[in-house]
Order: C-alpha cells, then structure tokens, then sequence
C-alpha cells in the first residue's frame, strides 16, 4: 500500500484532469443505466397502454431518454478526451521525473547498471504506471461511487433487491477479481520480468552483433532470445486466462442478477403491488448496473505488474547521490587551474584505482595525462569532472575544494570530449548546435575548419544538414570523434579537457588537429589524454601515470632527459620497473 500511495502522490500535479475525467466516466454510466432502465420501463408502459387503449405522458420519460442518450454520448467522448490527455500528461512528467533522478545519479551511481536495464525503466516501466489511472484507480472509483446510487435507489423501492445487486456488484467487480488476482498476478509480474529479461538480451545481442559472429556465438544467443521470448509468451497467456475468468465471473454474475431482479419483482406485479412495466426497468437496471464491474477484473491483474514497476523506480529514486551537491552557493572565482593533493580514489570493493598524486594544472597551461590502458587516466578526467569524488585527498579547482563546487556550476565552466562521447540521431548541425544553440553559421564553419572536417562536410549533398543515423553509424568512427571535439570547441569554455580525441585518425590528421587545437585555445586551460607520443611535445607539461600512481610530471623535454619512467614509456617498455 505504501507504493500505491507514493505513486498516487505523484498524480497530484494533475489532480484536476483526474477528477474531471472520474466526473465525465461517472456522469457517462450513470447516465447509461438511467437510460437502459427507463427505456425497459417506457417500452413495456407504452405496449401496456396501447393493449388497454388508453394514455399516458410520454413527454416526460422520451425527454429523459434522449438527455441520457446525448448525455452518454457526449459523455463517453469528453471522458475519453479527457482521461486519456490526462495520462498523457502524467507519463510526460513521470519521464521528466525520472531523467531528475537519475541525473544526479550518472554516472557514479548507475556504473554497474546495463542500460539496456535503464532504457527498461525509462520505456516500459513508465508506460506501464500509464495503467495507474486508466485501468486502476478509474474504474476502482467510478465503480466505488457507483454502488453507492445504485444501492440507495434499489434500497428505497425494496431492500431485498438492494441486497441482491450488492452483493453480485461486489463478488463481481471485487471478491472474484480479488481472487483471481492472487492467481493471476504472479504470471503477470513473470512475464514482465522475462520481457526485460529479453529487451536486456536482444539489446546485449545488437550492441555485440559483430564480435557474436566473429566468435561464432550469434546462434546461441539468439537461442537464449527465443527461449526468453518463449517463456514471456506461457507468462503472458496465464495471466491473460486468469484475466478472461474473472471477466467470464463477471458476466455470470450480471446474468445471475437479471434472472433474480426477474424472480423477485415478477411475483409483486403477479399480485398487483407494482405495475407490470417496472418488471422490465429493474431487469434491465440489473444488467446495465454492471457496467461498473466489467473493467475490474483487468484492474485487479494490472495491479500487480504496476506496482512492481513503480517499486523499481522508486529504488532508483531512494538511492542517495553518490556525489552529493553542497548546499552553498555557486564560488566565484576566474581561475581555471586544477590542483591534486594526495588524491587517492577507490570504486566500492576494489583496489585503489588512484593512489596519492599530486598535480598542478595551472589556468592556461597545455598538460597531458599519459599512462598504459588501465592506468587511471578516465578516472582521473571522472575526478575533474566531478562526476566522481576522491577516496582520499584534496581536489582544487580555481583554488577551491571540488565539493564546495555544484556540479552544474563546475561543469557549465568544461567542455568535455570522453572517451565514449555519445552523438544523438539527427543532422551534423542539430549535434553541433547541442553545445551553444545560438551559435553562428560562422562559427559551426570555424569549429569543423578547426577539427578538419570543412573538406568532409563540403562533399556531402546536404552539408552540415547530412543525418548521421542512431548511434552515429552513418559516419566513421574518425568523423565521430573530430565532430565530439567541434561540439566541445563550440561551447568555449575556459577549460577543454579531451580523452583521445584522435583515436581512429591517420597521423598526420591526427597532428594537424592538435595543431588547430592548441592555435585556437587563446589562454583556455587544455587538459589532453592521449595515447600518441607524437602530441607530447607540444605540451607544457605532462603527467605519466601508471597503475594508478604518478611516476612522472613536468615539461616534457625535461622528463626525456631526466625521468627513467618516461623514457621506458616512450620506448613502448615495462613501467612498473622504473622509477624517477
């Protein structure tokens, strides 16, 4: 029930739409049952009076007729419209919650999650609390309120008939799908596991398409996906016979409440005490009245899989920030430099990744961090970027210690290129634009010139406009990276900190890029990782680190001469051996 609460709390910015749709869905079956009911009575009247030859008001009951009928269908319209907008908006919210609480959470929170994992509560997850409202709480209150009337009424012409319709209106519309729910809802709550189960797995087997066949493994993978898909189909039809018995339970209880409306009220007109005509108005009534009932059976079995759903992401919710915000204002300063004092750095569980380094980044100076794979070169960019935050130590930036800065704040002052940098669907331009959306044509034309890409795009049909395809496949893997680093360029902050960023590219590309590079830093601090030797001697200083420890730092012309480490590592020899 806890659950159920948090996520009706979470329906309340839409509160108004809510209770007009319950109003509109209320108004339209209560208009119906008035309708079917006085129709029975108002046809048996008329052949009643027309065998007897003689009148009655049939103004009256015929205007009563047609207001129900306009206002059922009106009604039924207007609910539709209404609900369904309702949700719409609800689920624009919930994805818009969603994004705030795993922002926070990204990437030091979320590093052991597949996103095939979070792309599943991001899609079916969501669109499956779209069942909340529409086939849970609707129907439950509509059905609520209704008894109510339904009750009353019959209660006044005779409580025996009020007693009757309760009691097959709540077997039907509660105890039966109660039930049958118990049964049901754990085949429901299988299948929507397996189903992200084989989202995970068909997603696991696009993104490695390539190396499955290479090692041969492409079939038995997609032996798993067809024996997930399989095991999710079995889970569906349960769940969906569970559903189909309490909807046939319900019938039988609407039939069984005609046929006793019909036992009770036929022996009062057999002796006189009511008119012939209501036989047909409380039988019909009987059978309209359950209306109410029939979408309870499938609200009680999607009330399982919704709650599941909300409960996982509600775990994502309550999980606390792994890099917590300060609560002070932003600092103000104008200094751009990076200072390392004994940072040290450890993932959960694991050895340090980092250990003790000690490092100047002055504002406007050119540094390189160099090292073999593994040496905890992007940790140390997930350091400066405040993404993570030291095990141990000190990290300064602009003066200042690295917690008492908001990330958003920090961040607004980097233009960063990753390792992974991630180009969205669409044209050159709407990737460009991402950066600084008022950006000039000139300057989109300046950053490609910059990253060497002018003579690519100007042999491209549709220049700056070309579709670069999901995931960026309509491109090489060179055009990727040189397009990351003119986003980065475009934003011009102070401070540019690039991880490979001429992975893929020919070397003399590759040189020619740096060259632009640093030509147009204009006293913006650079922080470079690079495997490529070539690029070092353009540096101010750099930075060589090896399983997690410092083993060299300063110009890199001194370090050639002096520092035994550096030289091993130009010469493509062992590290751990030297020291200086």
């Amino acid at each position: 029930m806890k659950t159920f609460w948090r996520l009706l709390r979470m329906h309340r910015p839409q509160a108004g739409w809510l209770l007009l749709g319950l109003l509109l869905s209320l108004l339209t079956l209560l208009a119906n049952v008035v309708l079917m009911a006085t129709s029975g009575w108002f046809i048996a009247a008329m052949g009643l009076v027309g065998v007897a030859g003689i009148t009655m008001n049939y103004f009256t009951p015929a205007a009563i007729i047609r207001a129900c009928a306009i206002v059922r269908t009106t009604g039924r319209y207007g609910e539709r419209l209404v609900t369904h907008d309702a949700t719409l908006r609800i689920l624009s919210d919930l994805r818009a919650w969603l994004y705030e609480v795993l922002e926070p959470l990204s990437p030091a929170g979320l590093w052991r999650e597949q996103s095939s994992r979070l792309l599943s509560r991001f899609t079916a997850d969501i669109e499956t609390l779209d069942n909340f409202y529409l086939r849970i709480l609707l129907p439950m209150a509509v059905a609520l309120l209704a008894l109510l009337p339904f009750s009353a009424w019959l209660w006044m012409e005779a409580p025996r008939l009020a007693l009757v319709e309760a009691a097959l209106l709540l077997a039907a519309g509660l105890l039966f799908p109660w039930l049958l729910a118990r049964r049901g809802g754990r085949a429901g709550q299988q299948a929507q596991l397996l189903e992200e189960r084989l989202r995970s797995e068909t997603g696991d087997a696009l993104q490695g398409l390539g190396e499955l066949m290479l090692y041969g493994a492409d079939g038995a993978q997609a032996g798993r996906i067809a024996d997930t898909g399989q095991r999710m189909g079995r889970a569906q039809l349960e769940a969906d016979r569970w559903t189909a018995a309490g909807q046939a339970l319900e019938t039988l209880c609407a039939w069984l409440a005609l046929w006793l409306m019909l036992v009770l009220v036929a022996p009062e007109v057999r002796s006189g005490a009511r008119p012939p005509a209501e036989l047909a108005m409380f039988v019909l009534f009987a059978l309209a009245s359950f209306e109410t009932a029939a979408p309870l059976p499938l609200a009680f079995q999607s009330l399982g899989p919704t709650l599941a759903a909300a409960r996982r992401l509600f775990e994502l919710a309550d999980r606390p920030p792994p890099v917590p915000e300060p609560a002070e204002a932003p600092p103000q300063t104008a200094d751009t430099g990076y200072r390392f004092e004994g940072v040290s750095f450890r993932y959960p569980g694991s050895e340090p990744v980092l250990e003790e380094i000690d490092l100047d980044i002055p504002p406007g100076s050119r540094t390189a961090i160099v090292g073999p794979t593994g040496s905890g070169k992007s940790t140390l960019v997930q350091l400066m970027t405040r993404f993570r935050l030291p095990s141990e130590g000190r990290l300064c930036f602009g003066g200042i210690d690295l917690e008492a800065w908001p990330g958003e704040s920090l961040r607004r002052r980097l233009a960063v290129v990753e390792q992974q940098g991630h180009l969205f669907t669409g044209t050159l331009r709407q990737n460009l634009l991402l950066a600084r959306p008022d950006a000039s044509e000139e300057a989109l034309r300046q950053a490609c010139r910059t990253t060497q890409l002018s003579a690519w795009i100007e042999s491209l049909p549709d220049g700056l406009d070309t579709e670069i395809g999901e995931a960026a496949l309509r491109i090489s893997g060179g055009e990727a990276r040189r397009l990351a680093v003119a986003r980065a360029l475009l934003r011009e902050a102070p401070v540019l900190i690039l991880d490979e960023p001429t992975e893929g590219l020919d070397p003399p590309t590759a040189r020619r890029l740096i060259e632009a590079i640093l030509e147009g830093l204009e006293g913006r601090t650079l922080v470079l990782v690079t495997h490529r030797l070539d690029e070092l001697a353009l540096m101010d200083q750099v930075a060589l680190l090896d399983r997690g420890r410092l083993l060299a730092r300063g110009d890199p012309r001194r370090l050639e001469r002096e520092s035994a480490s550096y030289r091993a590592f130009l010469e493509f020899r062992p590290l751990g051996q030297w020291s200086g």
